[in-house]
């Protein structure tokens, strides 16, 4: 080894040569750098740490009672509400989109009345608040004292009223769903199947709802939330639902947030398992299309 060679520890490894691109070239290939995201994960972490924090409050704070929220979460009374909710919000979706799905076949119907008088039942109803709906029906014997010779005092009870209110509520929101749904459908197929020689019948049930199914679905599974939310309102007609429920129990042991918060969270269980529901629903409709999934 000679006196100016470096020491071989110093020695430098050779450099790797560039890859040659792959069109012959001999240019240089640049090393492609991934693109940092400091702002955004920055962004996500205080984030994340405002909502433990708020969880925290949340969890930590003696207001909220949660031994008194435990005590009652699963007592009789709020069972009970919790059933007549449910059961209340089943029948009206029922009875609203059959109602719903007749208003918009009369909305799409050649007949210019039956079109005219679907027109005016949806716009009439959406303009109403539903509490001034209720409030109405309730107050039946006072605008109608007898109907074809019934007395209408004390012949409806809160149960009926709530169901017939909802649903007539219900019902103009549900025929636009269902009539949006059926223009989705491409007009090719109507006329594949009358070239088929298919009946009306058959052709909505064979060619229309299956695809329309897919523009239906998701309106109508939010709408099937809101109902269920919007069943606490009859609690102002005395419908002991699951908001009245707590309502009486509050109103005696004037423990208002622990029990607004039981039927805060069996809401949100609830509202849950239907939106788990209403994802397969749509995945199974979705089927052979893009949004599949």
């Amino acid at each position: 080894m000679s006196l100016v060679d470096p020491p071989s520890d110093t020695l430098e490894a050779p450099a790797r040569p560039a890859a040659a691109p792959p069109d012959g070239t001999g240019a240089t290939v640049p090393r492609i750098v991934p693109r940092r995201r400091t702002g955004q994960w920055a962004a996500a972490a205080a984030v994340l740490v405002l909502l433990a924090s708020a969880v925290l409050s949340v969890v930590r704070n003696d207001a909220f009672q949660w031994d008194v929220v435990a005590d009652y979460f699963l007592t009789t009374a709020v069972l009970r509400g919790l059933g007549l909710t449910l059961w209340l919000t089943v029948l009206v979706m029922v009875l609203g989109f059959a109602l719903g799905t007749l208003l918009a076949t009369m909305r799409l119907s050649a007949n210019p009345v039956l079109r005219g008088v679907s027109w005016g039942y949806v716009w009439l109803f959406r303009s109403m608040p539903i509490l001034v709906q209720l409030l109405f029906w309730f107050n039946i014997g006072a605008l109608y004292p007898t109907i074809l010779g019934i007395r209408t005092v004390h012949l409806l009870g809160p149960v009926t009223i709530a169901i017939i209110g909802l649903t007539l509520h219900e019902a103009a929101y549900a025929a636009e769903v269902v009539r949006g749904g059926i223009l989705s459908v491409d007009k090719g197929q109507l006329e594949a199947a009358q070239s088929l020689g298919l009946g009306a019948w058959r052709r909505l049930r064979r060619i229309v709802l299956p695809q329309a199914m897919r523009s239906i679905v998701p309106p109508a599974g939010n709408m099937l939330i809101g109902t269920l939310k919007g069943t606490s309102i009859v609690s102002v007609i005395a419908v002991q639902d699951l908001l009245y429920s707590v309502q009486l129990v509050y109103h005696r042991t004037y423990q208002v947030i622990p029990l607004l918060l039981v039927a805060t969270i069996w809401y949100v269980v609830v509202t849950s398992v239907l939106g788990v529901g209403q994802f397969y629903v749509e995945r199974h409709y979705a089927r052979g299309t893009a949004g599949a999934r």
